[in-house]
């Protein structure tokens, strides 16, 4: 077995031949995460060249083979292409890189970590999600996609949602793509290891699911410890809120590392501090400052009305140890597609009973969201950015450049509304997603040299696309 040092060096200077070292790249990939090697027949739902048929008309199709399946694990799709020559000049590597032709130059495939290789790469995952698609009827969907640069990358697609539609880079925009040095790792190893033999593990929704249930019930218990210390539970509720929504913001990064925790920490030993303290802290959030004097840093300004009213409540050491613990908690994994409704319970005296009975998963909700709003303009972008693309390789930057800002301005300019919102379950969702998007385009208008980013301040997703009607008022409050 090789180790993590012998697979970089053998394989970091592969010569260009997918065929020729595709196959034996992923064997002694497997080898290097511990996990079996493809074999040999396709019964076994784990081999090279896996067969499917591809559509392409009434009572047509034509073949496809799938480089290396997994069944209910992957689909992968292998490539092999060019590392810049040492040799080339800056001025042939910025040629190449933006397609062009160079006179007597061989032919070969796009240059690595150019335009051009970017888009070859998006054009693998998108024949990956045909191959996905069009699965035997007898095959499990597969909850991850694989695009593989032979020796030199690994990008990695998820839909756990099992509907085979709405592949999304895993485990996010910044890290979905491996280079080959990243298998140094032990826990990038890890992860991929997880996708060979328990994909589904790395479903954050299930992770969020089981964090989620437990947050709510600490917040359940502190609401009931309040309301019989002779507190009005609408006040608690207001009151609560405001404090899970510290707690959220610090481990996202809204508020400084520690900030609140280190805040509710410091009080145990005297909780008589806790009311002016946290009075204060919420003021600050409210206006936002340069300099907080609870918090020793500068603090952004949260607009949403959450903080202008910045009552505390006064807790004495038990309910204080109940909101440290809390506060400890990952809040980062919670899912808001579930919290909504968990806290709705959680603070509702009449509802906390129902706290741990059914609630729409997240799962259910993209059932809805996802073939109603997303797909359909995720189909338009494919077909936006395969425009755009056309332009790109003719010289036409500024028609390419002009069908991603019109794209860009019609998904600023959609509106959605859930009549019957409850707590903003599906509406964030749908949000969620849509922001996903967004970022692809963003990412797809900055090769094209086009800087959307600067319009973000006038010209975003934001929440005011996303209207909803509720009658229950505690319920409107948290959506």
């Amino acid at each position: 077995m090789q180790s993590p040092e012998e697979f970089l060096a053998r394989w970091s200077t592969a010569k260009a031949s997918e065929r020729a070292n595709a196959q034996l790249f992923l064997t002694e990939l497997a080898d290097l995460l511990g996990v079996p090697r493809p074999e040999n027949s396709h019964a076994s739902g784990y081999t090279f060249e896996f067969p499917v048929k591809i559509p392409t008309g009434p009572g047509l199709a034509t073949d496809g083979r799938i480089d290396l399946y997994r069944r209910g694990c992957f689909v992968l799709e292998a490539k092999q292409f060019v590392a810049p020559k040492a040799e080339q000049t800056d001025l042939a590597l910025a040629a190449l890189a933006s397609g062009a032709e160079i006179a007597g130059a061989k032919k070969s495939g796009p240059i690595r970590d150019s335009a051009a290789w970017d888009d070859a790469m998006w054009r693998a995952k998108g024949q990956a999600e045909r191959y996905a698609r069009h699965l035997p009827t007898d095959e499990p969907p597969a909850p991850f996609l694989l695009v593989v640069d032979v020796g030199h990358s690994i990008e990695v697609y998820a839909d756990f949602t099992q509907a085979g539609r709405a592949y999304q880079a895993f485990p996010d925009p910044r890290s979905f793509r491996l280079r080959l040095d990243d298998l140094r790792d032990e826990k990038v190893r890890e992860r991929l290891r997880r996708i060979w033999l328990d994909p589904l593990s790395l479903d954050p929704a299930k992770i969020s699911a089981a964090v989620t249930r437990e947050i709510a019930g600490y917040l359940a218990v502190l609401a009931t410890s309040l309301e019989e210390a002779g507190h009005a539970p609408r006040l608690v509720a207001e009151f609560l809120t405001r404090c899970l929504f510290c707690m959220f913001a610090e481990d996202v990064g809204l508020l400084p590392k520690d900030g609140f925790r280190g805040l509710v920490e410091s009080l145990r030993q005297s909780p008589e501090g806790f009311v002016p303290k946290l009075k204060q802290l919420f003021a600050e959030m409210q206006t936002g400052t340069d300099f907080s004097v609870i918090l020793n840093k500068k603090l952004l300004r949260f607009n949403g009305g959450l903080f202008e009213d910045a009552s505390v409540l006064p807790l004495d050491g038990t309910q204080l140890g109940i909101l440290i613990k809390a506060s400890t908690m990952q809040w980062k994994d919670v899912e808001p597609a579930i919290f909504g409704t968990l806290l709705e319970r959680a603070l509702d005296p009449e509802e906390r009973h129902q706290l741990g009975a059914h609630y729409t998963p997240r799962a259910y909700v993209e059932r809805l969201v996802l073939p109603t709003v997303i797909e359909p303009l995720r189909s338009e972008w494919e077909a936006v950015r395969a425009a755009a693309l056309v332009h790109a390789t003719k010289g036409d930057l500024k028609s390419a450049r002009a069908e991603i800002t019109r794209f860009d301005s019609q998904l600023c300019s959609v509106t959605v509304l859930d009549p019957a919102c409850g707590s903003g379950n599906f509406l964030y969702v749908t949000l969620e997603h849509l922001k996903r998007l967004e970022g692809e385009v963003l990412v797809a208008a900055a090769e094209l040299g086009e800087n959307l980013l600067l319009n973000l301040r006038t010209h975003s997703i934001d929440p005011h696309q996303f209207l909803g009607i509720e009658l229950n008022p505690r319920a409107a409050s948290i959506a």
